[in-house]
């Protein structure tokens, strides 16, 4: 049976790309949130956000989108008392991460892709430290995070190396449109995702969502296990992969106390209403249907890494960047996904 958590949280945000629409929805987002009048029985309104970014860059934003409310520059191991007036920023330690000259909103920059991973290693060194409860980060560029020199396919990769794991180890899991669906491969190109696939792999995936749903209050969920081909190989007919790849990984799974629909053709299987989370061989299969459902108010999860990370399910918005322009809704969507385990619908237009 499925409820909804209810509880207090102290989550850091990390403002991603500070030359994308980041810092502008962190800023919105945080103003709204201490705005909101605190009702003790809702646990999304008693989440404090602390940002985690460069200060100048987030003075630019809150100046110009809520001059009513005061920066605090707050350190994560003592932070104070929160304020109805304020928005809490841990700046970084050794100085700017962005060069002042860098910030150039709307630009893509090796810079500012340097710049958005120390913004989400300092959150999650928070975490690590016991003082925040969970990590979101606001949107990143691809192209300027590995123009940087770093390569980078994605936030969960990077979660897991912060946490001193294997890459591969940490995954998706993009929530929206009444879907909820685990990616056992990502970012990466399809034969390359394919080549790569094994028994392992699908397994750690349902194992982490399964430990994921049961953060939010779903004690025993449903794992749907999609096919690797199309109506799951059809007992060979189209390949042998679900043969040795997904069918003993269902019978693992089973053996576990883990209740498995599949391996299923996705295109039956996610008109499975009984199935609480799916497991996705690869990017699209499990992209596709969320954001159909969802588009932009879809939420993500990075798990397996043993801290709760969230990211927003759209890009930095460089062409609007710097306008005022943007719309936090998407980010307090990821935000009520990790304190209450729900994430808004996505809005009809």
């Amino acid at each position: 049976m499925t409820r909804t958590m209810t509880r207090a949280m102290t989550v850091g945000l990390a403002i991603g790309d500070p030359n994308g629409i980041g810092p502008e929805i962190a800023v919105k987002a945080a103003a709204q949130m201490a705005s909101a009048g605190r009702d003790k029985h809702d646990g999304h309104s008693q989440t404090r956000l602390v940002l985690f970014g460069d200060a100048f860059v987030i003075r630019w934003y809150a100046q110009r989108c809520c001059p009513e409310f005061t920066l605090r520059e707050v350190q994560p191991d003592a932070l104070p008392a929160p304020e109805g007036s304020t928005i809490d920023v841990v700046d970084m330690v050794d100085g700017a991460a962005l060069p002042a000259d860098a910030f150039v909103p709307g630009t893509v920059a090796a810079a500012a892709g340097t710049a958005t991973l120390a913004y989400v290693s300092a959150a999650l060194r928070a975490a690590r430290a016991g003082h925040v409860n969970a990590v979101i980060a606001c949107p990143h560029s691809e192209t300027a995070i590995n123009a940087s020199g770093v390569r980078f396919a994605g936030y969960p990769g990077f979660v897991g190396q912060e946490m001193g794991l294997a890459a591969e180890d940490v995954y998706l899991l993009l929530i929206g449109g009444g879907l909820r669906i685990v990616h056992a491969t990502l970012h990466e190109g399809i034969a390359s995702a394919l080549a790569r696939l094994d028994q392992r792999h699908v397994e750690r995936a349902a194992r982490a969502a399964v430990q994921a749903l049961q953060l939010m209050g779903i004690e025993h969920p449903t794992v749907g296990l999609m096919g690797i081909n199309p109506h799951a190989g059809e007992g060979g007919l189209f390949g042998r992969e679900d043969i040795d790849i997904t069918e003993p990984a269902a019978r693992n799974l089973r053996g576990e106390g883990i209740t498995v629909v599949g391996p299923q053709g996705a295109d039956l299987l996610l008109a499975n209403s009984d199935v609480d989370v799916f497991v996705a061989m690869y990017h699209d299969q499990g992209h596709i249907p969320v954001k159909l459902r969802a588009g932009r108010h879809s939420a993500a999860l990075s798990i397996g890494a043993g801290v709760v990370f969230s990211s927003v399910g759209h890009g930095s918005g460089f062409d609007i960047a710097g306008r005022l322009r943007a719309d936090p809704a998407p980010l307090l969507g990821a935000i009520r996904l990790i304190t209450t385990g729900t994430v808004l619908p996505a809005q009809a237009g």
